[in-house]
């Protein structure tokens, strides 16, 4: 019987971890039913204890998803694993997963606690933890960097208090891919209970090997999961990308030999609605799910593909969900086909009236353009507008004037709490009058690190998607706002970036500390 690889997902919670990539409760649910549909075994919605905001998303995810385990990350303390138990109370399967770093520079710099506390607490944590659920994963931050000796006494410890997964992360990113796999190999070897709990892979990309080190993990190590984002979404350099841990595990499943449940056509819905709601780009050249990723521009490529594909494809594109992606509605199309693509793209939005307003967003786009390509709907799902009913800015209309020779000058009517303002500037541009438009009014003070604009389908006629990214008082958010008019798109962006600020949901750092 050939073994199973479990793919554990924490795009929503390792991956929001990116300065600027926060997600609302409504959109980590929508990326939630969308890993449930590419079949993910686990799904980590995030880490209960840290605010208010992620209890709630971890509860909506929780009541929503039936086929996947739903997971929640705690430190080891009562407290997290208790609000984490509470968060999780609605869902089918339900994980808790604990951590306490054990490496020496982290027990002594952050934690201040000896080893034999660290001890104590990480077999205390499970004991706790397993008294609330069936399924409690335990991993050691910082395990790669720690003493084998000691990691070995800890993990032993912990599958005996009835941890049913040991995950060994590379929190920092320091491993190569063998010395990484023949680490997990001693663990498995030298712990004697081992063989009772399932061992699991956590790889960071700061050296860009984080995918590399995970397959070492499994293939010399004998992991059986592997902690992965969708996009490799993570943050400083990211995590270990789901996309291309899948399909490597399929592609050579002749040296790997493992199974899995993965449905591959779903990864690049998946990937574009990870990357439309954070406004995190995907690279062109980015494997699997970059534009570029099946693209043949040598003339020697393109003669051997249209001969035999398999000549230079190892893989074919219709298994990530290349094709049809264009989608075939106009103005004259009804709501139940626009409702059946939503489906289609994995979209469920909560109630008959968000369909509605979405409805008329798309019979309004299609006036605009000709072709309405499915990354259009999701931009359009995704917009605060049509999801957000009770946000603190929201966008009415704009007009701008611009001239050579001439300083541009906008005026923005925009709503705050409900009530509608206009703000009027200039600037050395249309985009900069259009914000600073805004800014004389909302005077949030915060400070631009990010501007981004990308066409999101190839026509001059294609809706523009920007991304703002805002840093104000130690916070980044991201915003992201989609229109055929890039001035347009920009104020979206910008006004939704100031309503994530708005939010008072402050979090704890996952890699924070509190005594119990």
């Amino acid at each position: 019987m050939t073994d199973k690889l479990i793919i554990f997902d924490t795009t929503l919670r390792d991956g929001e971890q990116s300065p600027g990539a926060s997600m609302t409760r409504e959109e980590k649910v929508r990326i939630a039913r969308q890993l449930e549909r590419l079949k993910v075994d686990v799904i980590e919605a995030g880490f209960a204890a840290s605010s208010n905001g992620d209890f709630e998303a971890v509860q909506a995810i929780a009541a929503a998803v039936k086929d996947s385990t739903v997971c929640s990350l705690s430190r080891a303390n009562d407290r997290d694993i208790s609000r984490a138990a509470e968060a999780l109370k609605g869902a089918s399967r339900a994980r808790i997963h604990t951590f306490i770093a054990t490496s020496p520079l982290h027990m002594e710099k952050k934690l201040r606690m000896s080893p034999d506390q660290v001890f104590e607490q990480a077999k205390l944590s499970v004991r706790f933890a397993r008294n609330l659920v069936e399924d409690v994963e335990f991993s050691p931050e910082d395990g790669y960097r720690s003493d084998v000796d000691f990691l070995c006494r800890v993990i032993e410890a912990t599958i005996a208090e009835g941890a049913t997964t040991i995950n060994v992360p590379d929190t920092v990113g320091y491993a190569i891919p063998e010395l990484y796999g023949s680490f997990i190999k001693t663990l498995r070897e030298r712990i004697p209970n081992s063989d009772k709990a399932i061992w699991s892979v956590h790889c960071h990309n700061d050296l860009g090997m984080a995918v590399a080190n995970s397959l070492a993990g499994v293939k010399i190590g004998g992991a059986r999961q592997v902690e992965c984002t969708i996009n490799g979404l993570g943050e400083r350099a990211g995590n270990c990308s789901l996309e291309e841990i899948v399909m490597a595990v399929k592609t050579r499943k002749d040296y790997f030999g493992l199974e899995m449940g993965i449905d591959t056509q779903h990864i690049l819905a998946a990937s574009r609605m990870v990357s439309q709601t954070t406004g995190f780009v995907v690279q062109p050249n980015k494997a699997v799910v970059g534009a570029n990723a099946f693209a043949h521009a040598s003339g020697i490529h393109q003669d051997g593909v249209l001969k035999a594909r398999d000549t230079y494809e190892i893989m074919r594109a219709e298994d990530v969900g290349w094709t049809a992606n264009k989608i075939v509605l106009g103005k004259l199309s009804g709501r139940n086909a626009f409702k059946q693509r939503l489906i289609e793209l994995g979209v469920e939005l909560e109630s008959e009236a968000d369909i509605n307003t979405a409805f008329a967003r798309f019979k309004e786009l299609a006036d605009r353009k000709s072709d309405i390509f499915d990354e259009d709907i999701l931009a359009l799902v995704s917009d605060e507008s049509v999801t957000h009913d009770n946000e603190q800015y929201g966008f009415v209309s704009l007009s701008q004037q611009s001239e050579t020779g001439e300083r541009p000058h906008a005026s923005i009517v925009f709503t705050v709490a409900g009530k509608e303002f206009t703000g009027t500037s200039d600037g050395n541009g249309p985009v900069d009058a259009s914000l600073k438009a805004i800014e004389s009014h909302v005077k949030s003070g915060a400070e631009m690190v990010l501007y981004s604009v990308n066409a999101i389908s190839g026509s001059t006629e294609s809706q523009g998607e920007v991304t703002v990214r805002l840093q104000s008082s130690g916070r980044v958010v991201n915003g992201v706002g989609a229109d055929p008019d890039i001035v347009v798109a920009s104020a979206k962006a910008y006004l939704s970036a100031l309503n994530k600020l708005h939010s008072k949901a402050e979090k704890v750092p996952a890699q924070g500390w509190v005594n119990p």
